[in-house]
């Protein structure tokens, strides 16, 4: 083999190579060249080792030999080998210098080794010779096939194309040595996919072999590639790659309808933009190739019908361009052209690329719900418009051949203060309920129409009404209605700006006239004056004002609109006199008393506050009592409730039971203790306490028997009414402690009627003109009042 051969070669060039191909030492490459050339002694004899890879014999690989001049070869040399794969890959006879590889050497894993040899004293280890590196290359053998790294490949090329074209370039790399004989030149050739492609031998390039191949007949073929080292020859090694090549689509052929007719439906209450159907012209084409537009280019429906492409560009969608009237026009023909998008200049001869079909379209008859002549109405009508006013007459009818009849309503959820009504066969709308533009505007209701014969068919149409404006509110002041002036104010001073506010909206704006009330007209304090501009000012008419005169002046004041029919309204302004400081800032508007004059002396100020502590203290202890007074207890607690009620131990015999109670005690209670033998003997009656404080008089006044009852009631009665202690034996309960802790103190009627203090009501005169009949009601109202204004 070409190992065998070598390998005597390279252990030849080792042992036998001369001195003067040794390598120099570095002392003598730097001297200059010299006419004399001198042997400059050298301790070695070695140079560059040469060993072939993969080597697989049995015994280690011999590799050289080291040798030093001092070595007389009586073991006192030792030799020692270090560097890359030193003691693993290679190993040195210490005592002959002989080198062998250990391990198997591979090229294209390591394509040489740096070693470091040395000749050192046996005995002391004192090296010998300096330290010299020294290089084992590895020689190449063909032991790599080509490999396509990147295989399998995908391509692509157009269909139809011309013989040549390239398709894809394929590179193959082969792992040996490319400078060292033919291991790494790499041959391309074809095992399959003749006679479609075919492959450049050198650049590896697949190209087209065959002309006018059609992606519609095939589209997806396989190649296979084989690289030859060796340059193709007998014993090279070989690599093979798949080629995946898919035949890329023009658009070479036309579209075509499977249909030269097609036949569609439609119900006529189909709304605008339904779809009626999709037409399809198909194309063999695939891709951007196969995308149509379709177009309506003939028919009597082109106006009523439109046509547009669907998102993947493919169909047609025929959809309603307008309102379909099976009663009008029961059908429609469209003819309709669909055509390529995307077409290629260099393959016009193939066309044309586009086909024509007809669509026949049948119109479906339907119940339609009826139709009002308009969808929307707007009606203006006056506020002060009577109750029954006809606003408007809708019409609507039924658009189908039956012409069935139509009733007429109100969706009441529109109305639901339910102002308008409609009348159910005329279509007459009317109002039912005043009308107020202030609280409602505008009115949108909508009107329904409905076939008689078939109920769920009905239409509707909306109704604006707008409320027009009629002057029917008086204007009024705005703001507060309260003032004050200074005691201070001159005459002809302004006090208050008033405005008026009306809530009508004429067309010309708002213009209010101002004027005192004819009862305040010639009011000696106040006067008005109207500005023109729906403001007027207050004015004052004199000076020395005083809180103690007079502290509110109410002022009538009379205003009206200026529009037709005139409205008008009195607002009473209210105004104070206050104290104010020198810029006319309020101080203070209620009366103040006067001060203390400044030259009283400390003693008389503390006999004052004296006095007030003491008069405090009285007033307290007043209420204290009146408080003590009001919470009455039982004078003798046995005297309770119970006292009028007879009790008995045992069940009663009904009304013949006569023993239980003895009237003759109310006719002489006196005596009643003398009968005690005619009473029952299980209890005894206690109603002889209730005549404890009867005066005798009273009791024994009289002669029969209904007058001693009389006169005894009317005897109790009086007790009851002089004694405070006494509670109201007319109710069964007894309440000790009545309102206590109360703001408003006790409630109770009891000496209600022996106390002959009159209320008195003349607060009701503070409180304004607005209290001025509850005032005279009460017979309160001052006689001698100062004016209001």
């Amino acid at each position: 083999s070409t190992l065998c051969t070598l390998l005597p070669l390279a252990l030849g060039i080792l042992t036998l190579l001369p001195h003067s191909l040794q390598g120099k030492p570095a002392e003598e490459e730097n001297a200059g060249s010299s006419a004399l050339l001198q042997r400059v002694k050298r301790g070695w004899v070695w140079n560059q080792f040469f060993v072939l890879e993969e080597y697989t014999g049995l015994e280690p690989l011999y590799i050289g030999k080291l040798h030093s001049d001092m070595d007389k070869g009586d073991g006192s040399i030792k030799y020692i080998l270090t560097g890359e794969g030193a003691g693993t890959t290679f190993t040195i006879d210490d005592s002959t210098g002989d080198i062998h590889a250990i391990q198997r050497l591979d090229r294209e894993v390591k394509a040489q080794y740096i070693l470091r040899a040395q000749a050192r004293n046996r005995l002391t280890d004192r090296p010998l010779e300096p330290e010299s590196e020294f290089i084992v290359k590895i020689q190449d053998i063909n032991d790599n096939e080509p490999r396509f790294l990147d295989g399998p490949y995908q391509a692509s090329v157009p269909e139809m194309s011309k013989i040549g074209t390239s398709v894809i370039q394929l590179t193959a790399t082969d792992a040996d040595d490319p400078t060292y004989g033919n291991s790494a030149r790499v041959v391309y050739s074809i095992l399959e996919g003749q006679p479609y492609f075919s492959v450049d031998a050198k650049t590896g390039v697949v190209r087209v072999s065959l002309a006018d191949m059609d992606r519609e007949t095939r589209e997806n073929y396989t190649v296979v590639i084989q690289a030859k080292d060796m340059g193709g020859q007998l014993g090279g090694l070989a690599g093979t790659t798949t080629v995946n090549i898919t035949l890329s689509d023009i658009n070479d052929n036309p579209p075509m309808f499977d249909q030269r007719l097609y036949q569609m439906s439609v119900p006529e209450s189909a709304p605008v933009g339904s779809v009626v159907g999709r037409i399809w012209a198909k194309d063999r084409d695939i891709g951007v190739n196969a995308e149509m537009k379709y177009s309506i280019i003939d028919g009597d429906g082109r106006d009523t019908f439109d046509i547009s492409t669907d998102p993947t560009n493919l169909f047609g969608i025929i959809s309603v361009k307008k309102p379909l009237d099976f009663e009008t026009k029961p059908s429609y023909t469209l003819k309709v052209e669909g055509a390529n998008i995307h077409l290629d200049p260099s393959l016009r001869h193939r066309g044309p690329f586009k086909d024509v079909t007809i669509v026949h379209v049948s119109v479906e008859d339907v119940d339609e719900p009826p139709l009002f002549d308009s969808p929307a109405y707007y009606i203006e009508l006056p506020e002060d418009a009577e109750i029954g006013t006809v606003l408007k007459t809708v019409s609507a009818r039924d658009p189908d051949a039956a012409n069935n009849t139509v009733r007429y309503s109100i969706e009441r959820s529109t109305d639901p203060e339910k102002y308008f009504y409609i009348e159910i066969t005329s279509g007459s709308l009317m109002t039912v309920r005043s009308l107020d533009r202030e609280e409602i505007g505008w009115h949108n209701i909508t009107v329904l129409a409905m076939e008689m014969n078939n109920p769920t068919q009905i239409a509707s149409a909306s109704v604006a009404v707008r409320i027009l404006d009629v002057n029917d509110n008086p204007p009024s002041l705005t703001h507060y209605l309260e003032a004050y002036v200074c005691e201070n104010a001159k005459a002809g001073q302004l006090i208050q700006t008033v405005t008026a506010v009306d809530p009508d909206e004429p067309l010309g704006g708002q213009h209010f006239y101002y004027s005192l009330a004819p009862e305040a007209a010639s009011n000696p304090n106040f006067t008005l004056r109207d500005n023109q501009d729906n403001t007027a000012w207050i004015l004052t008419r004199r000076g020395g004002w005083s809180q103690q005169d007079q502290t509110v002046f109410y002022l009538p004041i009379f205003i009206s609109d200026g529009e037709q029919p005139v409205q008008t309204s009195t607002s009473t302004l209210t105004i104070r006199v206050c104290s104010c400081d020198q810029e006319g800032n309020v101080m203070s508007c209620n009366a103040e008393a006067y001060s203390l004059p400044a030259s009283l002396s400390r003693g008389a100020l503390i006999a004052i506050l004296a006095c007030i502590f003491v008069l405090l203290v009285m007033i307290l202890l007043m209420l204290s009592l009146r408080t003590h007074r009001k919470k009455p207890y039982l004078c003798d607690e046995e005297e309770n409730v119970h006292e009028n009620i007879v009790r008995y131990d045992d069940e009663g015999g009904g009304e013949e039971d006569t023993e239980a109670f003895d009237i003759a005690a109310m006719w002489n209670p006196r005596e009643a203790h003398h009968h005690l033998g005619k009473m029952r003997q299980d209890m005894l009656p206690e109603i002889e306490s209730l005549s404890r404080y009867v005066p005798q008089a009273c009791v024994m006044g009289g002669g029969s028997g209904d007058s001693n009852v009389h006169g005894y009631v009317l005897a109790k009665l009086l007790e009851a009414d002089v004694d405070p202690c006494a509670p109201p034996y007319d109710s069964l309960q007894t309440y000790a402690y009545e309102g206590e802790g109360s703001v408003a103190e006790s409630l109770s009627s009891l000496q209600s009627g022996t106390s002959n203090t009159d209320h008195e009501y003349d607060y009701l005169n503070d409180w304004g003109p607005r209290f001025k009949k509850l005032a005279e009601m009460y017979g309160v109202l001052e006689t001698n009042s100062p004016p209001m204004w």
